[in-house]
């Protein structure tokens, strides 16, 4: 049930669309006796492999986000737990509010992050900011525990942990904004549709030639499999955006800010 609900979920409006245009232009050019053979490779050749190797660049950038944000959420609880256990107890108890701050400013950036990630326009460009102000307030709570007597070396390491966390977010900016090349994207798009229509008299042969419902079946057959192919790759061109199965799961992001609560 599970394969079949993903399967349907490739399933839109426009693989209808473009299924019932070939099966238009498959019974125009059977009535009009507009039919031939025409080389099947074509499609392999023209459309299959630029598309395939589309979904292939996509896949990557999926996996290599989802690399980063677990980088990412590894060195904000790595920060934390510098936070909580190498300040020296104090006190008047400010080690312990210290540590609370760091963990509401934690979950602040969690917050921030799914909000980067899936908004547009102002609000992301809003986001976007907010995340480098709380990177700049990550780097201000080094200094409290300087304060507190932290050791030079341990706050370098703390810096070099902020540091790396600025790099995944800066990757995961480039994944998000830098995509597939555009012309190869439009390229594919365009036959992809096109091809299943463009199609009809060889459908139409293969009717002629044998059986009516064989050039239909044909038909239906590769404007699902053309289509499909472009709707996966749509669906994993942006990890980010929560539309597809495949997505990068912002939401676990709420999960960690749980965690540092222990």
């Amino acid at each position: 049930m599970l394969t079949l609900r993903h399967f349907i979920r490739i399933i839109d409006f426009q693989t209808l669309a473009v299924t019932f245009l070939a099966l238009l232009s498959t019974w125009l050019c059977r009535r009009m006796g507009f039919g031939g053979d025409m080389p099947s490779g074509l499609i392999g050749v023209a459309i299959v492999f630029p598309i395939v190797f589309s979904i292939n660049a996509a896949y990557r950038r999926r996996e290599t986000a989802l690399g980063l944000l677990s980088d990412l959420k590894a060195h904000a609880l790595a920060l934390y737990y510098i936070h909580r256990d190498w300040a020296r107890p104090t006190e008047n108890g400010a080690q312990k509010e210290h540590q609370a701050g760091f963990r509401r400013l934690a979950r602040e950036l969690f917050e921030a992050l799914k909000t980067c990630f899936r908004a547009k326009g102002e609000m992301a460009e809003e986001s976007r900011a907010q995340i480098y102000g709380l990177f700049s307030r990550f780097s201000s709570s080094f200094e409290v525990l300087r304060r507190e007597g932290m050791s030079a070396g341990e706050v370098s390491r703390a810096n070099q942990y902020l540091r790396a966390m600025i790099i995944d977010f800066e990757k995961m900016l480039n994944i998000l904004y830098y995509r597939t090349p555009l012309a190869l994207r439009a390229y594919s798009r365009v036959f992809l549709n096109i091809f299943p229509i463009v199609f009809g008299p060889y459908f139409a042969y293969l009717g002629d030639k044998s059986h009516p419902a064989v050039g239909y079946g044909v038909a239906v057959a590769y404007s699902l499999v053309l289509v499909s192919l472009d709707n996966i790759q749509e669906g994993l061109e942006n990890p980010f955006d929560g539309i597809g199965a495949e997505d990068v799961r912002l939401d676990d992001l709420e999960r960690y800010g749980e965690i540092m609560g222990d």
